[in-house]
């Protein structure tokens, strides 16, 4: 008996997953990154405002994001992950990040890179809080 493996044609887009302490944005674009395929906020999952960063909430925004784009015929992705960064906000990516790549990869999505794109400051305006900091 001979099995002929008939590869899959291998569609291509891009995952944007904008994650911050507050909530978790998972954006699906074709590989350009002009055209939007489907986009899932962790408001749209959940009612609680507290409980849209969680990664509870990330995994069930990823799940709706990857079916989306699966129907529409996208089934390899790259991954662009953002954190709030720039002037004010933190560096560090909130908590649905890795929860969001996970159930990207379980939802049937091959996975090409990784990649974390979030804004650095280059030394630019300086920062409010006044010559001792913000006093709490």
């Amino acid at each position: 008996m001979v099995f002929i493996n008939k590869k899959k044609k291998l569609k291509w887009g891009i995952v944007h997953i904008f994650a911050s302490y507050n909530n978790t944005i998972i954006h699906i674009t074709d590989i350009t990154g002009s055209e939007t395929i489907a986009k899932v906020s962790g408001g749209m999952v959940t009612k609680t405002h507290r409980l849209e960063a969680s990664p509870t909430v990330a995994m069930t925004a990823a799940k709706m994001a990857a079916e989306n784009a699966l129907e529409k015929g996208i089934n390899a992705v790259h991954i662009k992950v953002r954190a709030p960064g720039g002037h004010n906000g933190p560096t560090s990516t909130g908590p649905g990040a890795q929860a969001a790549i996970r159930t990207l990869t379980r939802a049937g999505l091959k996975i090409g890179d990784i990649e974390e794109v979030t804004p650095l400051p280059h030394d630019g305006c300086r920062k409010k809080g006044g010559r001792r900091g913000r006093r709490v």
